[in-house]
This record gives structure tokens, sequence and C-alpha cells, in this order.
């Protein structure tokens, strides 16, 4: 049987549930691969695929001659900064009720930094979408994603936007980002910002600066993130190699 993205991310989604919540919330460690494979009803190949991927992202431990340990300590971090998350799922787990305050779309042209960060040549048409999610009510991540126009079909309508940037590239671009690269940053509420997220100008916030790539290393999408401070807790695992 080989290993396919969809299936393997809904098996990590599950072996998560039950290591959290579910059956195995009690355990120290997972059941043996093969009694695991059949429970799951994949193969062993598929399996070790999917623990790999948790292994490299510290939820599990895998010791020849002992098993593959629980990382409970990892588990219950609320949010993890090094691992992609959506934003209404951030927002749920950080312990709020998430939810879309506006979506806004708009074609523009690349002004130089958006140019270098694409790696297009200065007023191509791109399109802007921006939104701002809210926790509990109170403005929380405000966000600009920003893509070449020409990736899109046509068809689309500024509903289709609504979608998670990653959905909306899969579905009408036919691309898939595969990693990102993000510089993280203080940045001083601006009087643009101040209105968006309803706070005095000059209020700090977190900024992220994200551009996506695909397998072959070309960029696909660039953004820039804002967070309110004192709504999430963000934590970033990294491993002794």
């Amino acid at each position: 049987m080989n290993s396919h993205p969809i299936r393997d991310k809904a098996i990590r989604a599950q072996l998560l549930s039950d290591m959290k919540s579910g059956a195995y919330a009690e355990a120290s460690r997972l059941p043996r691969e093969s009694v695991l494979a059949v429970k799951l009803g994949i193969s062993r190949t598929q399996l070790r695929d999917v623990l790999a991927s948790l292994e490299r992202e510290g939820f599990i431990t895998r010791r020849h001659g002992v098993g593959t340990i629980i990382n409970r300590h990892v588990l219950n971090v609320q949010t993890r900064m090094d691992i992609e998350i959506e934003f209404l799922d951030m927002i749920r787990q950080s312990g709020f009720t998430p939810a879309v305050a506006y979506i806004r779309m708009s074609e523009d042209l690349a002004d130089q930094k958006i140019a270098g960060q694409l790696r297009i040549p200065p007023g191509t048409p791109v399109i802007r979408v921006a939104r701002l999610c809210t926790a509990d009510g109170r403005p929380a991540i405000y966000c600009e994603d920003v893509l070449e126009k020409a990736l899109a079909k046509d068809g689309y309508t500024p509903e289709d936007l609504k979608l998670p940037i990653f959905h909306f590239l899969q579905r009408f671009c036919g691309v898939y980002p595969y990693l990102d690269l993000t510089d993280l940053r203080a940045a001083a509420a601006d009087s643009a910002l101040a209105e968006i997220f309803q706070i005095p100008p000059g209020t700090p916030l977190l900024q992220m600066e994200e551009v996506d790539y695909d397998i072959d290393g070309r960029p696909v999408f660039c953004s820039t993130e804002y967070f309110a401070d004192g709504i999430f807790r963000h934590t970033v695992l990294r491993k002794k190699l």
C-alpha cells in the first residue's frame, strides 16, 4: 500500500486526538507497530511514515527495545509556532471561540517588496486577501495574503477566496505549499492597525512575514500577519540533533 498525503494527514490527526483525549489519553506509550497498524487499518509502511512525522514534531519518541513513547509535555502545548495551524484552529486551541470578522479581496500590482518575495517583476498583477479573525469577539489576528494573479484559474469568485489560503491555492491554482520561511518581529500598531485591532496606536503586536514555497523551491504566496497581545502563548520546539 502506497502512502497518500491526505490519508496520512487523517491518520496523523486521529493519532494526535487519540493521544490527547482518546484511546491513549492515559497511556505512556503507543501500542506496537503491528498492533497499531491493524487498529488503524493501514500498512506498517504507511504507519511508519506517520510516526516519523509525529516524531519530527516532538509528539512521540521511538526507542529501540522500548517502544513509542508519548511526550505529553509536547502534546499539552497550546500553540506551536513551528507547526502550520490555520488561524481559527489556533484561536480555538488557545481556549477562545473563533470567528472571521471579514475577508476582503482586492487586485493590485506587486511593489518592490512583494516582487522580491515572489520573484516576479514589479508591477505584476497580484491578488491580495485581507482577513481579520476574532477570539471571543476580540480582534486577534489580521493577515494579508498575496499571490500572483496568473496562478489562479478562471472561474473563482470572491466567495472562493474566503477559503483558507492553502485550500484556495490547491483548488484554484494547482499549487501545494511545501514549506515556509517566516521572519518574526515586534511591531507597534500604526493608525491603520490600531483601528483594525481597536487598540491605541503604539500598542505592541507580533508581526510575522511569511513566504511559502512549493516542493521545487518556487515562492507561491507571501503574507503579513499580526497577532494581538494577551491571546496566544506561542511555543517553538527545537530538538537537539
